[in-house]
């Protein structure tokens, strides 16, 4: 009994296979069996599997559709696999529900992160933006107590939203979709940590090294808080 190939083994390709490399692979087998550029290993039979398995791939729509035909075989939906009418529709819709169930779980946990995203942003701008505001505050007099004081309080309190923001973070799953303003929101969030730190230290010691780097640890969290913000707006709704 003959076997057999999917679309996807006639083009030697896997399922997972871009659009880009299903079209490298038909040139390349198109140009290996026609018999103008190769009259040993031409075959009429197999030009017309290339091309009939090209004429699928190659239509993304097509493709998509393929693909769930593929889906219901591995479920039982195949003639040989099920008996009945009755079964092949009760073994499609088991496939339709989980398949729904899956895409309602990853929106939900897209809208959850989304809304924990939003609400770290906030405790960002309230971390970040007083910082120029606060060091000018301070740079008329860093020996005076009250300035010092007022400074070191603002510093707490960056500690204390800091905290929440790094809480909601830790416990909100990221969606794969969602990894890329993940890990830049992670960084960010690492970096306020350290920035904190350091101006802690300036109000130890006075060295303006410290402040420095302070300052320049601010500075790289809000690049990467901006870069999330980006890698949100690429997120498909």
């Amino acid at each position: 009994m003959a076997i057999t190939l999917t679309h996807y083994q006639v083009l030697d390709l896997q399922p997972t296979a871009t659009q880009a490399e299903i079209k490298q692979a038909y040139r390349r087998l198109a140009k290996e069996f026609h018999p103008d550029t190769n009259r040993v290993s031409s075959s009429h039979e197999k030009i017309s599997r290339i091309n009939a398995a090209y004429e699928v791939l190659g239509d993304p729509q097509r493709r998509r559709s393929y693909d769930q035909q593929l889906q219901y075989a591995e479920v039982g939906y195949s003639e040989a696999g099920v008996r009945s009418r009755k079964e092949r529709t009760e073994a499609a819709q088991a496939h339709y529900r989980k398949q729904r169930q899956a895409e309602q779980h990853e929106d939900n946990q897209l809208k959850l992160w989304l809304k924990a995203h939003t609400s770290i942003n906030r405790v960002l701008n309230q971390i970040i933006r007083p910082l120029k505001s606060q060091i000018n505050e301070l740079a008329a007099d860093p020996f005076d107590d009250e300035l010092m004081e007022n400074f070191q309080t603002y510093l707490e309190e960056c500690q204390e939203l800091l905290g929440k923001a790094q809480k909601t973070f830790q416990s909100t799953p990221n969606p794969p979709n969602a990894a890329a303003a993940a890990a830049n929101l992670y960084y960010c969030l690492n970096q306020l940590s350290d920035g904190i730190d350091e101006l802690f230290y300036f109000t130890n010691n006075y060295d303006d090294h410290h402040l420095r780097n302070g300052r320049e640890l601010f500075r790289i969290a809000e690049g990467l808080r901006r870069e999330a913000q980006a890698a949100v707006r690429e997120i498909p709704r």
